[in-house]
C-alpha cells in the first residue's frame, strides 16, 4: 500500500510535521489547484470580501445538491456552532453532549453561558443516544458528533433517526460531521432527506480536515430553510475571506485528487490499527483521520511522554492520535513498542 510520504516529498519542510498529531490536521499541503487559487487571491487582498458570503454559499449548495437557503457559513465548524448557539439559545439554557467530546463544545458553551449536561460514552466509545435522548427534554441544544470526536466511532444511520424521533421538536440538534469525508459512502446519512424530515437539526461540517484548509477557517452548516434563515440572520458581515471562496471552488474542481488523499489517509489508519492490534493494543473502531486509545489499565501520557510526539491526552489516561504519514505511524508504533 502506498504511504502518505510519497505524496508530500515535494512539499516545503515547514508544511509537514510528522510529530504534530494532536489536532487531526491533514498531513498534505494544499492541492496544486488550491495553492494556485490562493496565490491568485493575494492580488485582491486590498479588497473586502462579499458583505455576506452569498457566492460561497451558492458554490457549497450546488455541490451538495441543496438550495442555497439551507446553507450557512462560519469560521470553521466551531464558528458555525458559536453562531448557532447565539441565534438559538439564551444564557442559562442547557446544552447536552457526550463526554468526552470535541474540546470546542465545552468552550463555546461557556462563552454562550449555557449549562453543560454530559452523558458518558459507552465502553466502546460510542455515543449513548438513549441517554442523550432522555436529557434532551430539558436541553435547548443537543450535540452528536458522527464520527465521534475523540473516539471516531460511528452510530448507524437508523439509530440516529430513532434518536431524532425522540428529541423534542423545539430542541436543536447539532449533528457534527466534521470528519464525514473519511466515512465510507454507504455509511453516510442522506442529509437532504434528514433535513426534510427533521427541521430542528443543524448539520455542521468543515473544510479543515479532509480538505486540508484548517488555516483558512471555513465551516458550514446545513439546516431546513426556516432554521437556516435564523442562523443566516446572524451571519457576520465581511466574515469570510475571499480566499475561502477560491479555495473551496478549486477543491471541488479537483475532487478526485482530494478523494485519493482521503483514501491514502484511511488506508494509513487501517494499517496503524492493524499494527497496534498485533501489539495487543486496543483501539476504537475509528472512521476518521485519527485513532483513539482508551486507557484500559495503561496511562498513555506516560507512553508518549518522551516520544517527541504531540498527541491529545485525556484525564482518564486515554489518547487520540492523528493519522499522519508513514513516518508518523512508525513513530507511534515505536513509542508503544518501547513501553511494551
Amino acid at each position: 500500500m502506498e504511504s502518505l510520504a510519497a505524496d508530500i516529498d515535494d512539499a516545503p519542510p515547514q508544511a509537514v510535521d510528522p510529530f504534530a498529531l494532536s489536532l487531526n490536521e491533514n498531513p498534505f499541503p494544499p492541492l496544486p489547484a488550491v495553492r494556485s487559487a490562493l496565490i491568485r487571491s493575494i492580488d485582491a487582498a486590498n479588497r473586502y470580501p462579499e458583505f455576506l458570503p452569498e457566492r460561497l454559499r451558492n458554490v457549497i449548495a450546488g455541490h451538495l445538491g441543496l438550495p442555497a437557503d439551507q446553507v450557512v457559513l462560519g469560521a470553521g465548524a466551531t464558528g458555525v456552532v458559536m453562531q448557532a448557539l447565539h441565534a438559538l439559545s439564551a444564557p442559562g439554557d442547557a446544552i447536552a453532549m457526550s463526554a468526552p467530546t470535541f474540546d470546542g463544545y465545552p468552550i463555546v458553551a461557556q462563552m454562550a453561558r449555557l449549562n453543560v449536561v454530559t452523558v458518558p460514552l459507552d465502553e466502546h466509545g460510542h455515543n449513548n443516544l438513549d441517554g442523550l435522548a432522555e436529557v434532551s427534554a430539558h436541553a435547548r441544544v443537543v450535540v452528536v458528533c458522527r464520527p465521534h470526536n475523540p473516539t471516531g466511532t460511528l452510530e448507524p444511520s437508523a439509530q440516529i433517526v430513532r434518536f431524532l424521533q425522540r428529541v423534542p421538536p423545539d430542541t436543536v440538534v447539532l449533528l457534527d460531521e466534521a470528519y464525514i469525508e473519511f466515512v465510507a459512502p454507504e455509511l453516510r446519512i442522506d442529509i437532504r432527506a434528514l433535513l426534510a424530515r427533521f427541521t430542528n437539526v443543524v448539520v455542521v461540517r468543515t473544510f479543515s480536515k479532509a480538505y486540508g484548509l484548517a488555516g483558512l477557517r471555513i465551516g458550514y452548516g446545513l439546516a431546513a430553510p426556516e432554521l437556516a434563515a435564523t442562523l443566516w440572520a446572524h451571519q457576520l458581515p465581511f466574515g469570510i475571506a475571499s480566499s475561502g471562496l477560491l479555495a473551496v471552488a478549486a477543491s471541488y474542481e479537483a475532487e478526485e485528487q482530494l478523494l485519493q488523499r482521503v483514501r491514502l489517509i484511511t488506508a494509513e489508519r487501517r494499517y496503524l490499527r492493524m499494527r497496534l492490534s498485533a501489539m495487543r493494543t486496543y483501539t476504537t473502531d475509528a472512521h476518521a483521520n485519527f485513532m483513539y486509545l482508551p486507557a484500559r489499565g495503561r496511562l498513555w501520557h506516560e507512553v508518549f511522554a518522551n516520544s517527541g510526539l504531540q498527541v491529545r491526552l485525556y484525564a482518564d489516561g486515554g489518547a487520540r492520535v492523528t493519522v499522519g504519514n508513514r513516518a508518523s505511524t512508525t513513530a507511534v508504533l515505536s513509542a508503544v513498542g518501547q513501553v511494551r
